[in-house]
């Protein structure tokens, strides 16, 4: 598997912590084009693209990004071809500790967000078994969304604020956003400073939301397998030089 290469710190372009995006979320496209690209299956893609994920997280923690967040399998995903689900479900199963592992390695915290009505127990039990042994970690987040929606999650956290409002009736039952985003699964997650997705594709395909509301957004040309240390600064450069107004 290709490990992402080191570069001389000479050539990183220099970023503040104020230049620094503090959430990075990714769409990780193109495992498994990358992949046909070399005479290989598309699982051999995403089994690249897994250890990809976990140096890309453990690297941007260390350069100060606070939370690094990654689409594993959305909703959407269940209508592709039953043998690469199963494989897809049964590879995440596997991974999990190693990236587990690694995430405790680092002293890095990890969160799961989306639905839990889909997924296999065993996966289940191991995201609240990682969840539970990193929640003291305090490197930085490192976030996967597993059968997750945008729309779906903020469904689902309207539904579940009207039954807690039924439940536990105030005077004024009118809610504020923060009020909102507290029943929602990327809640206690950090805004989103910066969304990239590779492989040339420029849609943000249903992820979060809610969080993307004042996201900058990058697209990149490289399939997710590819994406090393040089690409990353690339990135960060690139983060550092716009101006975010937030409509002011």
């Amino acid at each position: 598997m290709p490990a992402i290469k080191k570069q001389n710190t000479n050539d990183q372009i220099p970023t503040t912590n104020d230049q620094l995006p503090q959430h990075i979320a990714f769409i990780m496209d193109g495992n498994r084009r990358w992949a046909a690209a070399r005479g290989k299956p598309g699982l051999y893609g995403h089994k690249v693209g897994a250890d990809v994920a976990a140096k890309v997280a453990e690297y941007l923690i260390k350069r100060g990004v606070g939370t690094v967040s990654f689409y594993v399998f959305s909703i959407e995903n269940w209508g592709r071809d039953a043998a690469e689900v199963d494989f897809l479900m049964k590879f995440i199963q596997s991974e999990m500790p190693k990236l587990a592992a690694r995430a405790a390695k680092n002293n890095i915290r990890m969160k799961f967000i989306g639905r839990r009505d889909h997924l296999a127990p065993k996966i289940l039990k191991l995201c609240d078994k990682f969840e539970k042994d990193t929640a003291e970690n305090t490197a930085g987040t490192l976030a996967f969304a597993l059968d997750f929606g945008g729309q779906d999650e903020i469904v689902r956290a309207a539904n579940d604020a009207i039954e807690y409002y039924r439940n536990n009736p105030t005077n004024d039952q009118r809610l504020t956003t923060a009020d909102f985003e507290s029943f929602m699964d990327t809640g206690e997650l950090l805004p989103v400073d910066l969304m990239v997705r590779t492989s040339g594709e420029q849609r943000i395909s249903n992820f979060m939301l809610w969080k993307l509301a004042y996201a900058e957004l990058m697209f990149i040309p490289e399939h997710w397998p590819e994406v090393d240390e040089k690409i990353l600064e690339r990135i960060l450069g690139d983060y550092a030089k716009r101006q975010r107004r937030f409509g002011k």
